[in-house]
C-alpha cells in the first residue's frame, strides 16, 4: 500500500516499516485498537509491520475489486467479504490484513461471536494483495504461499503497474498471467468473473 509522504510536496514514498520486537496477541491487539488509524500485521514470530495508508490509485482499484467480489457475493450468498482493515490470525500465528477476503459462510457460522469481533481465528478461503510501489516483491509474494500455507484456497497478487497477476493455488506453483482481462474464481468462488479492465485503467488513467 502506498505510504502518506514524508514531505507535503515530496514525491518519495517511505517504505513498510518493520520492528523486531516480538510482540504477544494481546498487546497487538490493545496496540490495534489505541491506533485505529493505522494498520498494522504481525508476522508468524511476532514482529510487527506498520502499514502505510493506502494512496489515491490503490484505494480506488481495491474499492473496485471489492465491489464486484460483493456484487457476486450478494447473488450467490455463499459467504462474507471482508476489506483490508480486518485481522486474520493464521495457525502458524501471524495476524495478517488481506486487502481483500473471503470466507464462505460454513466456516464463518463455526465462530463464536466473540471470535468474530476480534482478530479472525481463520485463514481466509480466497485473498487479493495488490503489489504497490511500497511493497518488496520477494516478502509480498513468501506472504501469498503463507496464505495457501495455513489453508488459502485461491489468491491473487495483482501488479497493477505491470499489468501481472499472480495465481497461487495449494500443491501448485504460483501460475502468472500477463495482462488478464478477467480473472475466474475457479471452484473456490464459482461463478465469479472478475473485469480487471478497471483496475489496469485506473493505473495509467
Amino acid at each position: 500500500m502506498n505510504p502518506a509522504t514524508s514531505h507535503p510536496f515530496s514525491p518519495t514514498l517511505p517504505t513498510q516499516l518493520e520492528l523486531t520486537l516480538p510482540l504477544d496477541e494481546e498487546t497487538f491487539w490493545r496496540l490495534c485498537r489505541d491506533n485505529q488509524n493505522l494498520q498494522f500485521e504481525r508476522t508468524a514470530t511476532g514482529e510487527l509491520i506498520i502499514m502505510p495508508p493506502t494512496g489515491g490509485i490503490t484505494g480506488e482499484q481495491n474499492a473496485e475489486l471489492i465491489y464486484q467480489l460483493q456484487a457476486w457475493n450478494r447473488q450467490t450468498r455463499l459467504g462474507k467479504v471482508f476489506d483490508s482493515s480486518t485481522g486474520f490470525r493464521l495457525t502458524n500465528g501471524a495476524i495478517r490484513s488481506p486487502d481483500v477476503a473471503w470466507l464462505p459462510n460454513e466456516t464463518w457460522e463455526t465462530l463464536s461471536p466473540e471470535q468474530k469481533q476480534g482478530f479472525v481465528p481463520l485463514c481466509p478461503h480466497f485473498v487479493i494483495e495488490f503489489l504497490s510501489s511500497s511493497d518488496i516483491l520477494e516478502k509480498t509474494r513468501s506472504k501469498m504461499q503463507e496464505y495457501i500455507n495455513n489453508g488459502t484456497q485461491l489468491a491473487w497478487l495483482i501488479d497493477s503497474q505491470n499489468q501481472q497477476v499472480e495465481i497461487y493455488r495449494p500443491n501448485q506453483n504460483p501460475e502468472v498471467l500477463a495482462s488478464p482481462t478477467t480473472l475466474s474464481g475457479d471452484s473456490i468462488l464459482p461463478g465469479l468473473v472478475l473485469d480487471l479492465s478497471p483496475v489496469f485503467e485506473s493505473e495509467i488513467s
